[in-house]
C-alpha cells in the first residue's frame, strides 16, 4: 500500500524562532504557526478559527529562517507530519507531540528583510522563489503581475 506525508500551510508566527544548534553544528529552528480559517453558519454569521501547529526546520533552512522572520511574519511552509514519544521528565507519564518538519518554506509579505523573497530546502539551502524570474524582452512590457486580472 502506498504512503504519502506531506503538509502545505500559510500562517503567521505566533512567537520568534528558538534556534539551536547540536553537538555536530546543525541548526534546528523551533516555532509556531497560526493558521486561520474563515467559515460562514447555515445562517450567514462569519466565523473564524485558529488552528495552531508547531513547526521544526533543520540546516540553512533554519539559519535562513531565525534571521528573516519574527513573531506575526507571513510564512509559507511545505513539509511532512512526524509523530514523537517520550517519558516525561517529572514523571508524569508519556508525552505525545505531533509537529511539522519543514522541507521548503516561502517568505509572504513585504516585510523589512533585505534581499528579494526566497525560501530554503532542508537539504542544502536550495533557493526556491513562488515565481519565475522576469525575463527580459518578454510580451507585455514587464512590471508588476495584477493577479485579479487571472480568471482562476
Amino acid at each position: 500500500m502506498a504512503n504519502f506525508n506531506k503538509v502545505i500551510l500559510m500562517g503567521n508566527l505566533t512567537r520568534d524562532i528558538e534556534l539551536r544548534h547540536t553537538q555536530g553544528g546543525m541548526a534546528i529552528a523551533k516555532f509556531g504557526m497560526a493558521i486561520n480559517r474563515k467559515t460562514s453558519s447555515q445562517s450567514g454569521e462569519a466565523k473564524e478559527t485558529t488552528c495552531f501547529v508547531d513547526c521544526t526546520a533543520f540546516g540553512k533552512s533554519a539559519e535562513l529562517l531565525s534571521q528573516y522572520v519574527r513573531k506575526g511574519s507571513p510564512l509559507f511552509v511545505d513539509g511532512r507530519l512526524e509523530f514523537s514519544t517520550w517519558e516525561a521528565k517529572d514523571g508524569g507519564g508519556k508525552r505525545s507531540k505531533l509537529e511539522v518538519v519543514v522541507e521548503n518554506f516561502q517568505f509572504m509579505g513585504g516585510g523589512n528583510r533585505e534581499g528579494g523573497a526566497g525560501g530554503g530546502a532542508a537539504g542544502g539551502g536550495e533557493r526556491r522563489g513562488g515565481g519565475r524570474p522576469a525575463q527580459e524582452g518578454a510580451a507585455g512590457g514587464g512590471g508588476e503581475v495584477d493577479y485579479g486580472d487571472i480568471p482562476f
